[in-house]
C-alpha cells in the first residue's frame, strides 16, 4: 500500500463513527419538517462531495452574556479550562475553537452577539498556504487539521481572516479520544466531525444553546433541500462574514 493511500485509510478511520437519529424541528408555528435519518458514515468510508455540512446562526437568538456554546464546546472536545492543561498560559496563547462576539453599529448604537468559529470555507486559505498538507477540506466541506503531519508553522493562523486558530504551547493530557490535540501543533473548530459521522447530525455548541433554549444554530447538509438549514437558507436572508473574500464559507448568520 503505497504511502499516501495509508495517509488517506488512516484519515478515514481517524474521522468515522457510527449511529443513526431521526428529528422533527419546527420551521414556523403549526408547520413541522421531519428529516430522515442520518445515517452514520462507515470509517471506512470516505466523505462525500454530495454533501456540504454548514452552520446557520440566528443573531437575534443568541443571547448577550450567554457562552453556552463556548462551554458546549469545551466539554464536548476537551479544550480550555476542561482541558486543565492551560492554566499557565498566557491569555492570548489560551485555545479557541469558538468564542463570543460583539458588534456594534457605530450610526445606532446597537449590539449584537454571535458566536465566531472555524468558517469551513470552501476556498480555505489555510489550506491554501500550508506546507505539508496537515491543513485539509474533506470533500464535504469540513475544514481540519491532520495532528500527525501539523509542523506548528502558524502560516494557516496568520491566513485565517476569522482569527480561527490556535497554537498549542502546553503539554496536554486526559485528551478526548474523538479530539486529540498535540503540543506545537495548530487546531481549531472541527464541526464535531466525530458527531456528524456518527450520524448525530448536530454539534456540541447547537445543542448546548438549545438547552437553554435560545436555538440560535442549525447544522446540517447545504446540499439536502429537505434539510432545515437548506430550507432556512432560501427562506431567510444570510450573511457569510467577509463574502468580499470570496471563500463561500459552510458558516452563515442571519441578523447581521
Amino acid at each position: 500500500m503505497s504511502e499516501m493511500k495509508q495517509t488517506d485509510q488512516s484519515r478515514r478511520q481517524f474521522l468515522g463513527g457510527g449511529a443513526k437519529l431521526a428529528a422533527g424541528v419546527t420551521l414556523a408555528p403549526g408547520v413541522m419538517l421531519y428529516t430522515a435519518p442520518v445515517a452514520a458514515r462507515p470509517a471506512e468510508q470516505a466523505a462525500s462531495s454530495e454533501q456540504r455540512w454548514g452552520m446557520l446562526i440566528d443573531t437575534s437568538k443568541c443571547a448577550r452574556g450567554c457562552n453556552a456554546c463556548v462551554s458546549g464546546c469545551q466539554s464536548e472536545n476537551g479544550w480550555g479550562p476542561e482541558s486543565g492543561d492551560e492554566g499557565n498560559s498566557n491569555e492570548f496563547q489560551k485555545a479557541q475553537w469558538i468564542r463570543k462576539v460583539e458588534l456594534k453599529n457605530l450610526s445606532t448604537g446597537h449590539v449584537q452577539s454571535l458566536p465566531m468559529m472555524c468558517q469551513h470555507c470552501e476556498n480555505p486559505p489555510c489550506v491554501d498556504v500550508c506546507p505539508t498538507g496537515a491543513s485539509m477540506k474533506r470533500a464535504d466541506g469540513i475544514v481540519l487539521v491532520d495532528k500527525h503531519i501539523c509542523i506548528g508553522c502558524r502560516y494557516c493562523m496568520m491566513a485565517c481572516p476569522y482569527k480561527a486558530r490556535s497554537f498549542i504551547h502546553e503539554a496536554l493530557h486526559n485528551q478526548k479520544e474523538h479530539a486529540p490535540r498535540g503540543k506545537g501543533t495548530v487546531e481549531a473548530c472541527t464541526l464535531c466531525v466525530h458527531k456528524l459521522d456518527a450520524g448525530e447530525g448536530t454539534t456540541a455548541c447547537a445543542e448546548a444553546c438549545n438547552a437553554e433554549g435560545h436555538k440560535a444554530i442549525i447544522v446540517g447538509d447545504l446540499k439536502d433541500e429537505n434539510s432545515e438549514i437548506a430550507q432556512a437558507v432560501v427562506q431567510y436572508a444570510t450573511t457569510q462574514v467577509r463574502a468580499d473574500l470570496g471563500l463561500n464559507t459552510g458558516v452563515r448568520y442571519r441578523g447581521i
